[in-house]
């Protein structure tokens, strides 16, 4: 199969995963094109400077999110027809709903101050348009996303109005047509809320620069690197796909769209080494759903996240680096012994290097890559300092020469011919430094983020306006230098950067209308209260159990995510499940960053993209491996198992999150555990190490990750990092602990069957404590034999959102000290030794194979 061929294959099935097979044509077309055009321009617009250098179009955030849910529904309904059947044209009946749904999502723009005048009190004309358009909003989500989020959204409705009438752990008072239809619909708290704010400020940029590199050859530059550096090797294909997943993964907003982009190519090769069809999609789903949890973009989580926790974009950056490494690097560990399980062989090139060889190569290479990023490096901040205030302008101009100076070199040394060459016979040096300008806007994106700390729709903007450029041009340079015809690569160019538009904003209408649906989640919660009944409900099933509710909790995020794009996911699962964790876990004595419990239900949210029955990643990959999607399905949620027990590890070891890392060489061994630890996780998993385990030392295997994930554990169980005291001291003590410090104390709390349970509850040590620090938590008490009896609950009080109630019976009967811990690093020596042994005796078993298969 040729480029031409590949390219258009995978086109097509871009667009039957991505828009369900509606290709309309004539003047549909056209309308459609110019809609999405007029979508991505207006994103660019409201995220560049120009309107407030030029005070013009300057909108709030209230209007951006009404045009943009506006174009996102009115998109869905020309783009996906009612029935999952291929058609070349719009129904009037389609163009009619387009219209309406269009006319109530511009509402709030057009009538924004007289809505804002009688906020509370809506007309019977805005409840009209306000329910009409709930309606149109799921039609549009079942069309654009299927049936499961369209039930979500439809069944939060039902239980907004259902209230009075549902048992009395699900009660409650119930609300109007007006209510609903002005809290959902005509302010902030329902479908106009954070979820939609964030798609039109971050998510539409950052999936619009992914498409557009896509389109530019980004996607294609990926693949070519991953298969030149892995390719080759025993079951290259697979741990190639696994390598471009995560490279596309970074930028990209959609599992689905991973899979397709890179499955066309990936996944008929590993069927070609010996990958059954089942386990060739697998591997490709696996990659490319752990796309959606790498860094920068996760889906766009990333910026929910940076909304919902009120922390900068760094940290979210920060804490969700390490897991997905750890992910991607158990997943091609995965991927290799499949292969050595099989007999697969590496595959034998042409022209066969020595170590020698590949070394130098190798060493020319990154050394000639990383000399080129460290001089680009230098000359920017040189400029920064040179031309100060205008240090802006001289850093473009010099982007811009580093790009002509490498499509100059791209052209001169042949690599842009040596291209066209086989993926499976080019050479590292070749495929890296074929494309290397496709790397300038990802770097212009972390030098605006990380180094002068713009915000990530500015960021993202300066990336796309040179991704633009990039698109326009390098067809048409690398004309120049060949002596060819520029105009013609400037013609493509363009019709490139029409096309990756296009696509860019098509992609996001089902994340458009999936946020906004996911907002009904939000606004019935703010609403009704379900948060709290979701936490009595883990609560009474898990039965006091902190890993019980934990693994109740990922079952119902896993549940809630099915058949939902990433964002919607964590939307709605953060807003249902999060609290339960935090609530639950603080009333067991646990103190998790909250940063910890969102990127918990984050993974286990993003794992419904591969579960049966629904995992939609699963079936786009069936599609291209003719394997059965059922099987593919249950094949690629064996293989993320080893993603799923992250979630548990960072929950109890935030070390794993970067969190409370304080030196370079603390790093370093966190990183150590966390890399050997997946990697024999991965070996247990799949039953070999060094050859096939017996069958007690799987278990041994487990105990070792355990014990290298959680070295705390141990230090724990054997030396109890805290000490129970009675309470008649815990004044003085609350006292030497440092501002913010955390108190823990044990109180006999009263249910409500009139039953005494102990619990250990965290506090904050308060800033005031006038009439004492217990009393500033509000406790009042009065001693009680030796304990202290509370005899009221401070209304508001860090007490009263513990959990606590007054007008029932509470004791305050002692607190827990900090006690002294040897370092946990002296109980990562016993697993160790362990893993030693197990190592030793696998390799003896190695030899003796190889004794007996040479006949000795």
């Amino acid at each position: 199969m040729n480029q031409d061929q590949n390219d258009r294959l995978q086109l097509e099935m871009v667009e039957a995963a991505e828009f369900d097979g509606r290709r309309p044509e004539g003047f549909a077309r056209k309308v459609l094109l110019g809609t999405a055009l007029a979508w991505a321009l207006f994103q660019l617009w409201v995220a560049s400077p120009l309107p407030f250098s030029l005070a013009v179009g300057v909108f709030n955030d209230t209007e951006i999110r009404s045009i943009h849910l506006t174009f996102a529904i009115f998109l869905a309904y020309l783009s996906f027809p009612r029935r999952k059947v291929i058609t070349h044209t719009i129904p009037i009946a389609d163009w009619v709903l387009a219209l309406v749904a269009a006319i109530c999502a511009i509402y709030l723009f057009l009538f924004y101050e007289a809505l804002s005048d009688r906020s509370g009190a809506p007309t019977s004309l805005d409840i009209a348009v306000a329910m009409l358009g709930l309606l149109l909003l799921l039609e549009a989500t079942r069309r654009a996303l299927g049936w499961p989020l369209m039930v979500i959204g439809i069944c939060f409705l039902g239980y907004t109005f259902s209230g009075p009438w549902l048992p009395d752990l699900l009660a409650h008072k119930g609300a109007s047509l007006a209510r609903v239809a002005s809290h959902q619909w005509l302010s902030t708290e329902g479908v106009f809320g954070v979820a939609v704010g964030v798609s039109a400020g971050f998510v539409f940029l950052f999936v619009l620069f992914g498409s557009l590199l896509e389109q530019a050859g980004g996607g294609h530059y990926f693949i070519r690197v991953a298969y030149a550096l892995v390719g080759h090797r025993r079951g290259g294909p697979a741990k190639a796909a696994v390598l471009a997943s995560g490279l596309t993964g970074m930028v990209s907003g959609s599992s689905i769209a991973n899979v397709v982009t890179t499955g066309t190519f990936t996944i008929p090769l590993m069927k070609r080494v010996g990958f059954s069809a089942e386990k060739s999609g697998a591997i490709e789903v696996a990659a490319s759903t752990n796309g959606q949890i790498m860094p920068p973009v996760m889906g766009a989580a990333a910026f929910l996240m940076v909304e919902y926790l009120n922390i900068s974009y760094l940290e979210v950056i920060k804490h969700a680096f390490l897991p997905a490494v750890l992910s991607y690097i158990g997943l091609m560990y995965l991927v290799h012994l499949e292969a050595v399980k099989a007999g697969m062989q590496a595959e034998k090139r042409s022209r066969a290097l020595t170590l020698k060889q590949r070394l130098l190569g190798w060493g020319l290479t990154l050394s000639g890559v990383s000399c080129f990023l460290f001089l680009a490096y230098w000359l920017l901040a040189m400029v920064s300092k040179l031309f100060g205030d205008y240090s802006f302008y001289a850093n473009a101009g010099l982007v811009l020469l580093f790009y002509g100076l490498l499509i100059y070199c791209e052209v001169r040394c042949g690599l842009r011919t040596r291209q066209q060459e086989s993926a499976e016979t080019m050479t590292v040096g070749t495929a890296l430094l074929g494309g290397l300008h496709f790397l300038l806007p990802i770097l212009v994106l972390v030098w605006c983020l990380m180094l002068l700390r713009l915000s990530p729709a500015t960021a993202v903007f300066y990336s796309i306006c040179l991704m633009i450029v990039i698109q326009l041009t390098q067809e048409g340079l690398r004309a120049l230098f060949l002596g060819g015809s520029v105009i013609m690569g400037i013609r493509h160019g363009f019709t490139t950067l029409v096309v990756g538009m296009e696509y860019g904003a098509r992609n996001m209408i089902g994340i458009g209308v999936a946020t906004a649906t996911a907002g009904i989640v939000v606004g019935t919660v703010s609403l009704t209260g379900i948060g709290q009944v979701m936490g009595e409900l883990v609560e009474t099933l898990s039965l006091g159990s902190v890993v019980l509710m934990l693994l109740l909790t990922a079952l119902i995020c896993m549940i809630l995510g099915m058949g939902l794009p990433t964002t919607a996911n964590y939307i709605v699962v953060s807003t249902l499940m999060a609290p339960v964790i935090v609530q639950l876990s603080a009333a067991h004595g646990l103190d998790i960053p909250l940063v910890a419990v969102h990127m918990f239900v984050f993974y286990f949210g993003i794992l419904a993209d591969d579960t049966p029955p629904v995992g939609l990643a699963a079936y786009a990959a069936a599609g291209i491996s003719n394997g059965d999607p059922i099987r593919t399905g249950l094949q690629s949620f064996y293989y993320d198992i080893r993603t799923a027990i992250l979630p548990f590890m960072f929950i109890f070891n935030t070390n794993l999150l970067m969190i409370g890392i304080d030196s370079l060489l603390e790093f370093l061994v966190v990183v150590s555990q966390g890399v050997v630890a997946m990697l024999l996780f991965v070996s247990a998993t799949q039953g070999w190490l060094l050859v096939r385990n017996r069958l007690w030392e799987t278990p041994l295997l487990l105990l070792v990750v355990f014990s290298l994930f959680r070295p705390d554990f141990w230090q724990g169980y054997f030396f109890p990092a805290m000490e129970w005291r009675p309470v008649q001291g815990v004044e003085s003590h609350i006292d030497s602990l440092p501002l913010g410090g955390k108190v823990r104390l044990q109180v006999e709390v009263e249910d409500e069957e009139s039953l005494m349970r102990t619990r250990e509850i965290i506090f904050t040590k308060p800033e005031s404590h006038t009439g004492g620090y217990l009393k500033s938590m509000g406790f009042i008490t009065e001693p009680d034999g030796d304990t202290l009896r509370v005899i009221d609950i401070g209304f508001l009080s860090a007490a009263e959102q513990a959990g606590l109630i007054a007008g029932f019976n509470h004791r305050i009967t002692g607190y827990y000290s900090q006690s002294k811990q040897p370092h946990s690093g002296w109980f990562l020596i016993p697993p160790l030794l362990l893993m030693g042994g197990i190592l030793w005796l696998q390799y003896r078993r190695s030899n003796l194979r190889e004794q007996t298969n040479l006949g000795v």
